[in-house]
């Protein structure tokens, strides 16, 4: 497998585990100031991209969507919103971002439309034609293997 310069970039140079370890471990430690940091720091532009990236899969037949890396759940919640199908399941390998989007989607009353698992973006354990469409936002910064 080709090696790029990013493949090495990893949260904690100190470290032997490896980079999605590493990952997991710093998102469960942001977690509770994640989306206000990526709103803070992003000037809002992180939610125009959201909501672009979405335009895509409108007027499609999306009944099941996959969102890998969900995170905190944005763009799972506003798919529901938008795109309006009959389940998200998200997926992220950081439990303590599973739980802050758990706890939106209750606050929205979205939990039987939303799902949220503990899954790796690098090794999705679901059987093929399962979903209509998939969605990764800035997850893909993160994985160990592009």
């Amino acid at each position: 497998m080709t090696e790029f310069a990013h493949d090495k970039v990893v949260p904690y140079s100190h470290s032997q585990r490896t980079k999605k370890e590493q990952v997991a471990d710093m998102f469960d430690d942001i977690a509770g100031n994640y989306d206000f940091l990526n709103r803070f720091l992003s000037a809002g532009i992180d939610v125009r991209w959201r909501k672009k990236a979405l335009q895509q899969l409108e007027g499609s037949a999306n009944k099941r969507v996959l969102d890998v890396a969900t995170g905190t759940a944005d763009v799972a919640i506003m798919a529901a919103r938008k795109l309006n199908p009959d389940k998200i399941t998200g997926i992220d390998i950081s439990d303590g971002m599973l739980e802050i989007g758990r706890k939106k989607i209750a606050k929205l009353e979205l939990t039987q439309k939303i799902e949220l698992l503990n899954g790796d973006s690098e090794a999705i354990k679901f059987n093929d034609n399962t979903f209509d469409a998939v969605t990764v936002a800035f997850g893909v910064r993160n994985f160990q293997h592009l």
